[in-house]
């Protein structure tokens, strides 16, 4: 679901927070060494999301935080902030070229560079979160 979040809106917010769980508490943060990501900058988009970031002039980045039911990837445009809202069942990430993660939600896909350690790290830490919280599945039984 891509959604602009630049406005409160409670609506909204109960949601998001459906759809990818409330924001962990300050403990588990801690625990998890944080839960968002290092500024990411995008290589390439969906054409919904490219729709909005060629509205402006400057360089296209985003950033990636964690929830207990799935993830948010947040970039701006002009003066408003989207949030692209992916639960972990529909989440894909795949590491395609070099240095290169691309993140998918059904029809919505973006493309970030992983040129740094602690980028790499960190979809580590998503992928491993996921693994772990996932349903287990009946091949599992």
């Amino acid at each position: 679901m891509l959604v602009n979040v630049s406005y409160n809106n409670r609506d909204l917010t109960r949601k998001i927070d459906n759809e990818v769980g409330k924001p962990f508490m300050l403990k588990e943060r801690w625990a998890m060494n944080g839960i968002g990501s290092p500024k990411l900058f995008i290589t390439e988009t969906s054409i919904e999301i490219g729709n909005l970031l060629l509205l402006d002039n400057n360089l296209n980045s985003c950033n990636v935080e964690m929830r207990p039911k799935g993830i948010i990837v947040r970039f701006r445009s002009l003066l408003e902030t989207y949030a692209l809202v992916i639960p972990y069942y529909k989440l894909t990430i795949y590491k395609g070229d070099l240095a290169i993660y691309s993140i998918f939600r059904d029809h919505y896909f973006i493309k970030v560079k992983s040129d740094t350690k602690a980028i790499q790290k960190f979809f580590k830490k998503i992928l491993d979160f996921k693994a772990d919280n996932l349903p287990t599945s009946i091949e599992d039984l």
